[in-house]
């Protein structure tokens, strides 16, 4: 509608209806998560977690809103969309940019619930918003360096503990587990340390997802398989903001949840550990060969 307006003026006008979005949403965020820890008992929490999903998804709505009036982005989505808003999904995805995360949000409000992002520890100190993400229960993980490892054996598999611990809180609740297989945005830099497989994508790492099939394997209704591209190259925020992000593709699959694969301990099991890498490699795999459909198609 504004795309018109240059993009610095846009880019001003997106700033601003973040954060009056942000800070609008996040008092009576705050308000129902000092209740929640004031009054412990089931019926509170179980009012508190509908009302914070209310609130989630009325920030999300709202986000909306200021996209589509700022931008003039074409959305081009492919595959599954019925989903059941009663059940839990496990969400995955390629990770290109911060722009990832809106995208996502935009397409899945309100047709599942809100999604639940593993977050770097650092991101905790993000004024009000790293506040707001602690409030809503999203996990933060802290990452460990090889060579700190190396030093701190004992801090190995933390970040798996608390998928495991994440998970267990939500096993009576519906909700959107989502994981950045990749744990890291793509960049050439990023791709050629690794020395990747794949073309477009970084390695996958295995075990946030294999730990979220543990804790809540029998209650997940599928596997939900987000593929990203777009077009113009990986967008930073300030394109979105200020309107600048013009194509959005999205292929959407969603996959049944292997039955031999719940009830497993990736940690304990070396044989299923194995079969797991593998089959997470082969989707990883299908999802390089997408990617370069993707940009064959939209070039």
């Amino acid at each position: 509608m504004l795309h018109f307006l240059p993009a610095p003026l846009l880019g001003l006008l997106g700033s601003v209806l973040l954060a009056v979005n942000t800070l609008f949403w996040c008092w009576p965020l705050f308000a129902v998560t000092l209740l929640r820890i004031l009054l412990p008992l089931a019926v509170v929490q179980r009012a508190c977690d509908r009302s914070m999903a209310f609130i989630q998804e009325g920030w999300i709505s709202c986000n909306k809103v200021w996209m589509q009036v700022l931008g003039n982005t074409r959305w081009h989505v492919e595959g599954a969309q019925g989903f059941d808003y009663q059940h839990s999904y496990l969400v995955t995805s390629n990770h290109q940019s911060w722009v990832d995360i809106l995208v996502l949000q935009y397409l899945f409000n309100r047709r599942i619930r809100p999604l639940k992002f593993f977050l770097k520890q650092e991101l905790i100190w993000v004024p009000v918003i790293g506040l707001c993400w602690w409030a809503l229960g999203f996990p933060f993980m802290k990452r460990y360096s090889k060579e700190y490892l190396a030093r701190h054996p004992e801090k190995k598999g933390k970040d798996l503990q608390t998928t495991r611990r994440t998970c267990t809180k939500f096993r009576h609740n519906p909700v959107g587990i989502f994981n950045f297989v990749e744990g890291t945005r793509l960049t050439p830099a990023k791709h050629r340390e690794q020395q990747s497989p794949y073309r477009y994508l970084l390695k996958p790492k295995a075990g946030g997802l294999a730990f979220v099939l543990d804790a809540m394997g029998e209650q997940l209704h599928g596997i939900i398989n987000v593929t990203l591209h777009y077009p113009k190259g990986s967008p930073g925020f300030w394109a979105l903001l200020s309107g600048q992000l013009e194509d959005v593709v999205v292929l959407i699959e969603q996959l049944p949840i292997p039955t031999h694969f719940i009830g497993r301990a990736y940690d304990q099991d070396e044989a299923y550990r194995k079969e797991f890498q593998q089959w997470i490699n082969a989707l990883w795999h299908d999802k390089d060969v997408q990617l370069e459909r993707l940009h064959q198609q939209h070039p």
